[in-house]
């Protein structure tokens, strides 16, 4: 298993987020694999950490997310990811 580091860029709807933000969560919530998950500010979006096979099984898994059937994630970019250091990096790395 691998990790991936999921950027999404999200509209300048900020209606739709607000609307749509508790079931994006949800769907996040029971995500398989999801590691992390949180915004980010510039450009507006999120950046997540999936454990997975590949690159195309976190887009499969992600395909579902509410945030991406309404419109509101307007990019989407899925990157292997290593953690070498940090206080976290061992954690993350348990998923390899």
């Amino acid at each position: 298993m691998a990790i991936f580091a999921v950027s999404y860029r999200y509209s300048d709807d900020v209606a739709a987020r607000d609307t749509h933000r508790p079931e994006h969560r949800e769907f996040l919530a029971q995500c398989e694999g999801l590691l992390l998950s949180g915004p980010l500010t510039d450009p507006v979006g999120a950046l997540l950490l999936v454990a997975a096979d590949s690159a195309e099984q976190v887009e499969q898994r992600l395909d579902g997310d509410p945030f991406r059937r309404e419109g509101v994630i307007v990019e989407r970019v899925v990157r292997s990811y290593a953690p070498v250091l940090g206080s976290l990096a061992d954690a993350v790395a348990a998923h390899r």
